[in-house]
């Protein structure tokens, strides 16, 4: 299931060193933004927005920094106007990879991707060489807790269509016209939200041995690592 994959990557973030608080902020604000223009700038009203509030808060984000991204997105204030691209590509052994960007210069960031491609086995790939293999998925990922039973009931009510269970955490996939909806009643609960995002989930995945495993992580951290990387996706098991 999709949020497999996503636990994963959600342990390894939360361990971010504070030498790379400066890298950490620039991806949460790029986050705010996003979440403010599709959703608007209400936090009460935009369950997405509450959500990266938050995480803006658990790094220590100061309000000055969280209002200022708020009124970039929703054109109260001059400044970076952020424009979101999708990248395709395929990594070693052919594995098909999605790159969501957030980049105020498209020229930089397409060089910097095609760079870091290059240098690990990988290649960038025409426009819709990859996304077909791939299907926008809501995920939720929320801590679990004494609550954890009326959770399940409230997903499963508002549009959850699976649900993982781990010894940490509660995963809930859901189609992205019932993101925000199953996200906002599910905030009215007691819980802790992880991370929730609509990702793109490969279809088909395929498995690889060790070694060609690991290269696929290290090209995933190493894109993930550039400052206009908002998520990186593949179809490796």
């Amino acid at each position: 299931m999709a949020g497999h994959n996503k636990w994963s990557k959600i342990k390894r973030q939360k361990g971010v060193e504070d030498a790379k608080r400066g890298a950490v902020f620039t991806k949460v604000i790029k986050q705010i933004t996003t979440a403010a223009k599709q959703g608007g700038g209400d936090i009460d009203g935009n369950p997405a927005l509450r959500v990266a509030v938050a995480k803006a808060k658990e790094v220590s984000m100061p309000q000055d920094n969280i209002k200022r991204a708020i009124d970039k997105a929703t054109g109260n204030l001059d400044g970076v106007n952020y424009e979101e691209i999708l990248y395709e590509a395929y990594g070693p052994n052919g594995v098909a990879i999605m790159i969501e960007t957030m980049t105020d210069n498209r020229n930089r960031t397409v060089a910097n991707i095609r760079e870091i491609l290059n240098k690990n086995g990988g290649s960038l790939g025409e426009s819709g060489c990859v996304n077909w293999m791939f299907e926008k998925k809501g995920i939720i990922t929320i801590q679990r807790g004494s609550l954890d039973d009326e959770l399940m009931e409230v997903a499963m009510e508002n549009g959850a269509e699976d649900i993982v269970e781990y010894d940490e955490a509660l995963i809930f996939e859901c189609s992205p016209t019932d993101f925000n909806s199953l996200l906002g009643e599910i905030d009215k609960l007691d819980v802790e939200i992880l991370e929730s995002n609509i990702d793109l989930i490969a279809s088909n995945e395929i498995e690889l041995g060790e070694d060609d495993a690991l290269k696929i992580e290290s090209l995933v951290e190493k894109l993930e690592d550039d400052d206009d990387v908002q998520s990186v996706f593949t179809n490796m098991k």
